[in-house]
C-alpha cells in the first residue's frame, strides 16, 4: 500500500499515567476546566478526561469543538514499560492497521484487546520508540479518510 493509499485515521483520545488519581483529577479541572470521570476496578481505575464541550465554543469558529480530543488516566506502574503520554488513533480495522504499522518498521506490542463497550484496542511502538496505540471502536468508525 502506497502513501497515496493509506486511509487518513485520526487521533481520538490521549492517554497518560497518573500517580494519584484524585491529585491528577484535581489539577486537571482546575488548571484547564477538564471534567473528570473515575472508572471502578473494572476498568482498571481509569481516569477519563472530557477535554471541551460538544458544539461550538465562543470565540473559535464553529467547528472548533469538533477537533477536540478528549483522554485518559492509567495508574502508573514501574513494572510496566513505556509509563509516558500518548495518543490513541482511530482506526477502521484493526488487523489491517496492524500490518501497516508492521510493514512501516514499527512494532506491535501485544494482540487486541477488547475493552468492554469500547472496542478493540492494541498498543504499538513507531519508529522513533514512541508508545502509542490504536483503536477500533464498538461504535461508529473514526471516519478514516482515503
Amino acid at each position: 500500500m502506497t502513501p497515496a493509499t493509506v486511509p487518513m485515521c485520526p487521533v481520538v483520545h490521549f492517554e497518560m499515567p497518573y500517580r494519584d488519581r484524585e491529585r491528577a483529577a484535581r489539577f486537571y479541572a482546575a488548571a484547564f476546566g477538564w471534567a473528570p470521570q473515575m472508572l471502578g476496578p473494572e476498568m482498571g481505575h481509569y481516569l477519563l478526561v472530557t477535554t471541551a464541550p460538544p458544539g461550538p465554543r465562543p470565540g473559535l469558529p464553529p467547528d472548533a469543538a469538533l477537533g477536540a480530543i478528549h483522554g485518559g488516566m492509567y495508574p502508573h506502574d514501574p513494572a510496566m514499560p513505556m509509563q509516558h503520554p500518548s495518543v490513541v488513533v482511530g482506526v477502521d480495522d484493526v488487523q489491517a492497521a496492524i500490518q501497516r504499522v508492521r510493514a512501516a518498521g514499527g512494532e506491535v506490542l501485544g494482540e487486541p484487546m477488547p475493552i468492554p463497550g469500547v472496542g478493540l484496542y492494541v498498543v504499538f511502538r513507531d519508529t522513533e520508540g514512541n508508545h502509542n496505540s490504536m483503536l477500533q471502536p464498538d461504535m461508529a468508525p473514526p471516519a478514516c479518510q482515503a
